[in-house]
This record gives structure tokens, C-alpha cells and sequence, in this order.
């Protein structure tokens, strides 16, 4: 390109085009296409499946976090290590066509959205978006497998700790499996009331938090590592508040709508709870930092 094209193009304030862009460029149209079907199939989860409806959420903040973080200034494209988890990427999307596992086609977008990242700016551009890499992750629906091996602990879990709870309140319940025995009423603890749905979520907020708030491994996986224990007592709070409604005011309290907006408010308070953790350990961390560069 000539020097007065050059001073046209930042005259009008644009970039010439430079030949290494065709490949990137090539590549995206390339994945855009393979993936398509998966991504489709993800945004349509998202919108009609309650266990996956956090990535509606998360998907959004996931673009905003990498649009404010913006590109690394030593960035540095590596089309060799990008071409290789492109390729990868591209093998497990076709492996998990072929075992028709939803989790596996879905992954393949996060690495090849990995590898076209490297591919473009470097492994450090990975590095600096890795809080929008793992929300990506996050926002995609874990499998059945793993969804039925957790739900049934947690049932019993919840169970076990609501009927505690409803005991120490002097009401007469008596627990077998994942059924609270009430005078004249059961109440049935099903997969759905778990807390499964909302420790997914919990997990996803926590990584959230823990990514704009902290700044030291330690405090991050102290506040995700919380919201595990915060999730699982919050549901057996509203697995007791449940049973303490039906036995003193109203057995149709434990169903319908009305239970259903008791578990949008304890998720409410289940996530003030763990942001008020995560506040505490920022403060603890700016004390522990403040000492160590006094040191």
C-alpha cells in the first residue's frame, strides 16, 4: 500500500486491511457455520428451560466483560497454537454429533472461541478474558448424567435439613427418604426442589463476583467455594418454610404460584448472602494485601 493511501485511510480514521486478517476472517465464517446448530440448540435451552435460564444472564455479561477488558497492547497472534484448538475444538464437535451429547457440542464453541482468540491475539488475550471464557462455560447446561447423580443428594440433603428445621420449631414431622410425613399432609421434596437449579446458579454468580470484586486466588475460590454451602441452606430453609406454612396456615401454600415466588426470594436472599461473603472477604483481602506491601 502507497504512502498517500496509507495517510487516506487514517485520514478517515480506518485501518487498511491487512492480508493477516483474511485468515481470521476465513476461520470465523468457517466456525460460524460448523457451530451453528449447537449454538442454536444452547439459545434455545436458555430461553425455555428453567435449569439453564441463568444464561440468559450470563452470555450478555460474558460480551460486556470482554468489550470493557479490550485487547491486551503486547498482543501477539499465534496462528500455529490457535490452528491446533481450532482443530481440536473441531474433533469434539464432531465427536459429540456423533454420541448425540448436547454438553460436548456445546464445550466445542467455548475451546473454538478459545482457538480463534489465540489465533488472532495470542494465549495472553485468553489469559485477560479468561472471567468471560468461564461464564461462557458456565452459562451451558450440564449434563443429565451429572444433573441425576447431584440431584438425588441434594434431595436427601434438603429433606434431611427441613425436617430438622421443622422439628426444632416443635412441628410433628417425621422424615423417610425424600418425604416429610406431616399430620394429614406429605410433603414431596422432587428433583426440581433440590437446589440444584439454584446452586448453578449460585456458582455462576459467585464466579462473577469473585472475578470484578478480588483479585487473589485465595478470595476468589473462597467466595465460589461458599456458595455451595450457602445454596444448600438456603433450600433447606424454604424446604422448612414450606412445611412450617402448610402445617400453620395453609396447605395450599406448598404449591402453585406461591411457591413459586418463595424460591425467587430466597434465591434473592441466597444471593445477597453470598454477596455479603464476598464483601467480607474483599475487605479481608485489601487488609491482607495493605500488610504484605508494608512488609
Amino acid at each position: 500500500m502507497s504512502v498517500a493511501a496509507l495517510r487516506r485511510s487514517s485520514d478517515t480514521g480506518t485501518l487498511p486491511l491487512s492480508r493477516n486478517h483474511v485468515p481470521i476472517a476465513l476461520a470465523a465464517i468457517a466456525a460460524a457455520g460448523l457451530f451453528a446448530q449447537p449454538f442454536y440448540l444452547l439459545v434455545r435451552d436458555w430461553w425455555t428451560d428453567s435449569e439453564a435460564g441463568h444464561g440468559l444472564l450470563l452470555a450478555p455479561v460474558a460480551l460486556w466483560l470482554a468489550w470493557r477488558s479490550g485487547l491486551r497492547a503486547d498482543r501477539a497472534p499465534s496462528p500455529w497454537l490457535g490452528t491446533l484448538v481450532l482443530a481440536a475444538a473441531v474433533l469434539l464437535r464432531y465427536l459429540g454429533g456423533l454420541a448425540a451429547e448436547l454438553y460436548t457440542l456445546r464445550f466445542s464453541m467455548v475451546l473454538a472461541l478459545a482457538g480463534l482468540t489465540i489465533f488472532a491475539w495470542g494465549l495472553g488475550q485468553v489469559r485477560r478474558w479468561w472471567l468471560p471464557f468461564m461464564l461462557v462455560a458456565l452459562s451451558i447446561p450440564l449434563p443429565n448424567l451429572v444433573t441425576s447423580a447431584l440431584a438425588l443428594p441434594l434431595q436427601f440433603k434438603a429433606s434431611s435439613m427441613g425436617a430438622a428445621l421443622l422439628r426444632w420449631r416443635e412441628v410433628p414431622a417425621a422424615l423417610a427418604g425424600n418425604v416429610i410425613q406431616l399430620p394429614g399432609r406429605q410433603l414431596f421434596v422432587t428433583e426440581a426442589c433440590s437446589g440444584l437449579r439454584s446452586l448453578t446458579a449460585l456458582l455462576s454468580l459467585g464466579v462473577l463476583i469473585a472475578g470484578l470484586w478480588l483479585h487473589s486466588l485465595p478470595a476468589r475460590a473462597l467466595v465460589v467455594g461458599l456458595a455451595i454451602p450457602v445454596a444448600i441452606v438456603v433450600n433447606a430453609v424454604r424446604v422448612f418454610l414450606t412445611g412450617f406454612l402448610v402445617y400453620f396456615v395453609d396447605p395450599r401454600l406448598g404449591e402453585g404460584f406461591m411457591h413459586l415466588t418463595e424460591g425467587w426470594l430466597l434465591f434473592v436472599v441466597a444471593f445477597a448472602g453470598l454477596g455479603a461473603l464476598a464483601w467480607g472477604a474483599a475487605a479481608l483481602e485489601r487488609r491482607w494485601l495493605g500488610e504484605r506491601s508494608r512488609a
